[in-house]
């Protein structure tokens, strides 16, 4: 199962009055969106009347054509039964007048939920006509008896919705407050909210806030551009957010007479409640069991086609926004580290420089971090350790490094000890296996962790969260330091990272060697460079491309998918770079390889998390060492 539901956000260009021609619209819009495959469409508040009728809600003729309007509304949805529309409408009970949303299914009015909060400012004065409902109302409508209150749940497919009116989004309690604790992953809201400078903005932010602190769906739509404008402008603003990020919003500043079609990952939605105890303890105190009904098919029919993927999940979309982000990264990683050199005393840091992309983020953060507690760069102590797989590349590129940036340098050759171990443990040196590889990781670990005895310092490690989560390190070798700071970066974001700090001010000195480390194919350089000393080695032949290893990782550690939704979700996001085969192939190799190398998260050093998705055995991930990865690789292989 996806987990996916498609919303239809209707916004027709209603005729102030005219319900015939109203009810005509919303029977059309429903017509199109069932043709698009939604499982919900949602009209405006009082989308049937339009919501500036004033003193015309008094008219009982208007009452009689909404009435009528809605049989035909219910004659068009038994054509559509996999279609649930909830429609905004004025409903009459004895003295009172109540302003609702109908939930209209295959022929049956579900339910009526009516406004919480009628808003009388900034020329609304809504009590003028309208009433709060009492809970656990019941009136007859268009010949069926329902219920109608405000404290209504209704079920759709595999999922609840709840539903709120335009101002009760905007109250310090809102409805949905109370909703989503009861169960409700999705909100929708039907609104009539003037525009004005600034407040479609505000708006969005506000529907934002409201789905990340529900961890739901939030859908909103306003009314049109064609309702009175006697004296305000309603804009036909449309949004859809789900946990915070906005899915979809209609682009108009004034808008009338469109259909805007969004899916939505519930399961990004189930997967945050889940795991925030918060929301859980909250739903423990204040859920106070709201009456649930039917309100749509039995299930949901969204095949996620329309869900925004990103092939790089850990990397924002545009360019602004990557370098705010890279730097923001960065300013914490230096506080990490400031941070723990402070509190042993003022040890210097101490790293092996490669010449590659993690040991040179990992000595970026060292250098600012020196920086930054006023003591010379030269407390930074660069190693560098050639031996059989170093390329004159990467050898030159360490040593420019640590020249431009002003650090400590030390250069020890690790050839003739490794070549000795090799004798000492009795292994052929032609033959170039995991022992010829893992030997050298060692070695070099050893010499980082005694020279900083010698110059009173800490290793600094440099592993990166990609790495971790396949056990890609030599356990006890490059997998061991004092303080990891790259921990959870993943290598995708990596390249954006040295990227961003190259551009700036600080290590303008090291641009040109920072723009040729990014250059630089990824590599661990333990096997020979080839005849005209290149890499011969290159990790992602071995391990996988990390794209789509970083794009498993964040969808099965940030939400636990299973292997199905995944490989579904890759093959949308990579269609243009991997067939299925390929997909599958590496996928199943994360599998393996994640839980086969827990081991060596489980004995991690300490590193301060940076990312929504850390593997830090303390607190951001714990799992047995021994798990069994059978029923992942058993849907993987099913594929």
């Amino acid at each position: 199962m996806l987990d996916y539901i498609r919303i239809a956000c209707a916004v027709p260009a209603v005729k102030v009055g005219d319900v015939k021609k109203n009810t005509a619209d919303i029977c059309a819009y429903m017509e199109k969106a069932d043709a698009q495959n939604a499982d919900i469409v949602l009209f405006p508040e009082l989308a049937m009347t339009g919501y500036t009728c004033g003193d015309l809600f008094y008219q009982d003729t208007l009452h009689n054509a909404v009435e009528a309007g809605l049989m035909q509304i219910l004659e068009c949805s038994r054509s559509h039964p996999a279609l649930t529309a909830v429609i905004g409408l004025p409903v009459r009970m004895g003295m009172q007048l109540a302003n609702c949303a109908a939930v209209v299914s295959d022929g049956c009015l579900r339910g009526l939920v009516s406004k919480t909060f009628l808003p009388d400012y900034g020329g609304f004065n809504e009590s003028r006509w309208f009433s709060a409902v009492e809970e656990g109302s019941y009136v007859t409508l268009a010949g069926q008896e329902v219920s109608l209150g405000t404290d209504l749940l209704y079920r759709v497919g595999e999922t609840t919705v709840g539903i709120e009116i335009c101002e009760d989004l905007w109250a310090p309690i809102a409805p949905s407050s109370f909703h989503v604790l009861n169960g409700a992953e999705v909100i929708l809201n039907l609104a009539a909210s003037a525009e004005q400078v600034g407040a479609k903005r505000s708006r969005t932010e506000r529907i934002k806030a409201r789905s990340v602190a529900g961890k739901c769906v939030y859908a909103f739509v306003s009314a049109g551009c064609t309702e009175s404008t006697s004296d305000l402008v309603f804009s036909g603003h449309s949004v859809i957010a789900e946990n915070g990020t906005l899915l979809a919003e209609n682009e108009g500043v004034v808008s009338s007479d469109y259909l805007l079609v969004q899916d939505c990952d519930l399961g990004r939605v189930r997967a945050e409640r889940r795991k925030n105890a918060t929301f859980r303890s909250c739903a423990q105190r204040y859920a106070d069991g709201m009456l649930t009904t039917v309100g749509g098919a039995d299930a949901l029919r969204s095949d996620g086609s329309l869900y925004p993927l990103q092939k790089l999940p850990f990397i924002p979309s545009t360019k602004a926004e990557r370098e705010n982000y890279c730097n923001e990264i960065f300013q914490l990683q230096v506080t990490g580290l400031k941070q723990r050199l402070t509190a042993i005393g003022g040890a210097n840091a101490v790293i092996g420089i490669s010449g590659g992309l993690d040991s040179t983020l990992a000595l970026l953060v060292a250098v600012e971090a020196m920086r930054q507690l006023g003591r010379p760069t030269t407390d930074v102590y660069g190693v560098t350790m050639p031996c059989f797989g170093t390329s004159d590349r990467t050898y030159n590129n360490a040593w420019e490094l640590m020249r431009t940036l002003g650090i400590s340098s030390k250069e020890i050759v690790i050839k003739d000890a490794v070549s000795l171990h090799f004798k000492d443990i009795g292994h052929d040196e032609s033959i170039h296996n995991a022992t010829f590889e893992n030997a050298q990781a060692r070695e070099r670990t050893q010499i980082l962790m005694d020279y900083a005895s010698v110059v009173g310092g800490i290793v600094v490690g440099t592993g990166d969260l990609s790495e971790l989560a396949l056990g890609w390190c030599t356990y006890n070798g490059d997998h061991m330091s004092m303080y990891s700071v790259n921990g959870t970066v993943p290598k995708t974001l990596m390249r954006w990272m040295i990227d961003a700090i190259s551009e700036t001010e600080s290590f303008a000195a090291s641009k040109a060697v920072l723009k040729d480390v990014l250059d630089t194919p990824i590599s661990p350089e333990l096997l020979p460079p080839d005849a005209e000393g290149k890499i011969s080695q290159q990790t992602e032949d071995l391990v996988g491309p990390y794209a789509l290893h970083d794009f498993f990782i964040y969808h099965a550690l940030r939400y636990g998918f299973t292997p199905e939704k995944i490989y579904t979700m890759a093959c949308r996001a990579f269609a243009n770079d991997f067939d299925a085969a390929t997909i599958k192939k590496w996928l199943k190799s994360f599998y393996r390889r994640f839980f086969t190398q827990q081991f060596k998260r489980n004995c991690m050093p300490d590193g301060v998390k940076v990312g929504a998705v850390g593997l830090g055995p303390r607190g951001d991930w714990t799992m047995p060492s021994d798990a069994s990865a059978r029923i992942w690789l058993d849907e993987a292989e099913l594929l």
